[in-house]
């Protein structure tokens, strides 16, 4: 009995220490946040610790809101690829580059910098997961919001031959696509064909 009442004494102090390390931890943290201590400007790194934990916490929500995407089996034919080349070069180069292009002053002053995508480690469905939805306080944008999976997937296509590209064949496959106000035109968001109307 005398030592029930003991092991339970010192399991109610653990706790009260665990939890009152907790409290302090969080009530530290408002204070840093609510005087607005932490440098939140795009010239300043993050420490190591915050920077960890934002990649960190990037990196498992892209793999598991990933995992169960469906990737197209056509992905490698030249027409996809043209058409992913031209939508990347209006709206991918100004941030992450091209071949054969110097950095532009939008993307020397992004922080977190944009990755080099050529050099990109990401499976195809997460490159898909990244482009439609975007990554929040990143600069980089949901394009899903104005572009179909279809247009999506065709980025996805140039992003996987953009590796192995020269600056000559970017330039050749970008121009093989239609211009991108074309590829936009008459498509639903999901990738189909508008119904033709009867009057």
């Amino acid at each position: 009995m005398a030592w029930s009442i003991k092991n339970m004494t010192r399991n109610r102090l653990i706790g009260a220490v665990i939890g009152g390390g907790l409290v302090a931890v969080l009530g530290a943290a408002w204070i840093i946040i609510y005087a607005g201590a932490y440098n939140i400007a795009a010239d300043a790194p993050h420490t190591g610790p915050v920077y960890w934990l934002l990649k960190t916490v990037r990196e498992r929500s892209i793999l598991v809101r990933s995992a169960d995407i469906p990737v197209p089996t056509d992905l490698g034919l030249e027409p996809r690829v043209a058409s992913g080349a031209a939508l990347y070069k209006e709206m991918c180069t100004a941030c992450h580059l091209a071949p054969g292009t110097e950095k532009t002053e939008l993307s020397q002053g992004l922080y977190p910098p944009a990755p080099a995508l050529r050099d990109s480690k990401l499976s195809a469905e997460q490159q898909f997961w990244v482009i439609k939805h975007g990554i929040k306080m990143s600069a980089m944008p949901a394009w899903g919001v104005t572009h179909n999976d279809k247009l999506i997937w065709d980025m996805v296509a140039f992003l996987r031959k953009l590796p192995s590209l020269t600056p000559a064949e970017y330039e050749r496959l970008s121009k093989l696509a239609p211009d991108h106000d074309d590829a936009m035109k008459g498509m639903n968001m999901d990738g189909a064909m508008p119904s033709p109307t009867t009057h």
